[in-house]
């Protein structure tokens, strides 16, 4: 019961933070018995967090770093969520023994419990997959030759639009599971490390299936612009759809990227990112051209809005904006990389919004009567995130504001830079017809292309 509640909390957090989560995939997760889910670590303890939410599974034993329970109230927490600690030889241990942790595992499977572990071993930021530990398809392997019982390692990947930028978008995709049978039990059972090898290779090449992969993050960049110039102007991916579109460009790219068409397709979106950079201008800007008129209904319209959310809101962002500015500079001052921003923002906000609205929950009991600490109660997360709303409102009109100025001082620039965009929409399709499987059902058809 505490645990499904503390579930439901963590869900409403990741659906705070971040503005959608998209799960692609749900039906691939046993509904019941012994699986291991296995997938990739962009984001810290975010990953945890969302994959907990999202699963159908529940409770889930999570496999994590044993540095994490130096951290006494971590420790509480980690323990309270059955996850189980894991000494990694790379971090100065090199007599590391996990059999207590293999048993717990074991343990877990034979209830016909699930247990989450990422196989590359650390959360990081690098454009692809790093090399995945033996761990999932030992536990996996181990599980099935003790019991003989069905174990299931199902792959997720997960992909962040902006890993630690409030309200953006996320994808957790459940790949095909890998069933533990017969004919791989016999090859355990004679040859126990290449088995093992054998299994791990094959949930590196499922996982591939399930994330956004590129050789380097200079390519990534480059493969995010030209699926930007590919795709309609009047279309709006969902995180499903942005990340498959991405992924087969990546895919295709590395397979084609010696070839001389390809190279200057490079070259010339490179070079037009690097002119609309130095402008301060983004993509979108020149994908649909507003005019100034345009714009500034729809800053007339969101100011608008804004004055009639203003008196709800008001109370809460005097809440949030205190606690936005220190959940920053905590993650500005205490972030080792880029993986670990969203999780210091998260674990700072968090206790400070609670904290405060214990504290402002009590003032309204002593100061108005405890009558009105039912209701202050109510309001106070109904302000909240009226707050929320608002301040993402504003993002929003301060970035038209700030487009409308642009548009009308370098009107002459942008003129140029739609002309070099259309060429290389039409540079970038015409690469896409050439380089193709015939095979592979196309994302966008011949009519989806009617407005450029």
């Amino acid at each position: 019961m505490l645990y499904r509640a503390f579930v439901r909390f963590l869900n409403l957090v990741a659906r705070t933070f971040y503005k959608r989560i998209e799960v692609v995939g749900l039906e691939n997760v046993p509904a019941r018995g012994a699986a291991i889910l296995a997938g990739n670590h962009p984001n810290a303890l975010i990953d945890g967090v969302i994959l907990m939410g999202h699963s159908g599974r529940t409770p889930i034993h999570f496999l994590g770093n044993a540095k994490l329970w130096k951290i006494p109230l971590l420790a509480r927490l980690l323990d309270a969520a059955g996850a189980v600690p894991v000494v990694r030889r790379e971090e100065g241990v090199p007599d590391a023994d996990n059999r207590e942790a293999f048993d717990r595992v074991d343990a877990v499977l034979a209830r016909g419990d699930c247990v989450a572990i990422f196989p590359e071993g650390v959360s990081h930021t690098e454009s692809q997959l790093t090399r995945l530990k033996t761990g999932a398809a030992r536990m996996a392997l181990r599980a099935a030759a003790r019991r003989e019982d069905a174990v299931a390692i199902v792959p997720f990947g997960l992909t962040y639009l902006d890993r630690h930028r409030f309200r953006s978008q996320v994808l957790l995709h459940f790949g095909t599971p890998m069933h533990v049978d017969e004919q791989r039990l016999a090859a355990y059972r004679k040859d126990e490390a290449e088995t093992v090898r054998q299994f791990t290779a094959e949930l590196r090449e499922r996982l591939a299936r399930v994330t956004l992969n590129a050789p380097d993050r200079a390519t990534l960049r480059f493969v995010h612009a030209a699926r930007r110039l590919y795709k309609p102007s009047t279309t709006k991916l969902t995180p499903a759809v942005y990340v498959e579109l991405s992924r087969r460009f990546a895919e295709h790219y590395t397979r084609f990227a010696g070839k001389p068409d390809m190279q200057r397709l490079r070259a010339g979106i490179e070079a037009y990112q690097a002119r609309l950079e130095r402008l301060g201008l983004k993509d979108h800007q020149l994908s649909r051209p507003v005019s100034v008129r345009r714009a500034m209904a729809r800053i007339v319209w969101r100011t608008a809005l804004l004055i009639v959310l203003l008196p709800l809101a008001l109370p809460g962002a005097v809440v949030v904006l205190p606690v936005a500015w220190l959940a920053a500079a905590v993650s500005s001052r205490f972030s080792d990389d880029v993986d670990d921003i969203a999780t210091l923002k998260v674990t700072t906000a968090v206790p400070a919004l609670l904290a405060v609205y214990a504290l402002l929950t009590v003032w309204a009991g002593l100061a108005l009567g405890w009558g009105w600490a039912i209701p202050a109660m109510l309001l106070i997360p109904v302000s909240l995130f009226a707050a929320v709303f608002v301040l993402e409102k504003q993002a929003q009109l301060l970035v038209s504001i700030r487009g409308v100025f642009r548009l009308a001082r370098l009107r002459g620039d942008i003129e140029a830079l739609v002309d070099e965009r259309k060429q290389l929409v039409t540079a970038v399709r015409t690469t896409v017809d050439r380089y193709a499987d015939p095979g592979t059902r196309r994302i966008f058809d011949a009519p989806d292309f009617g407005s450029r």
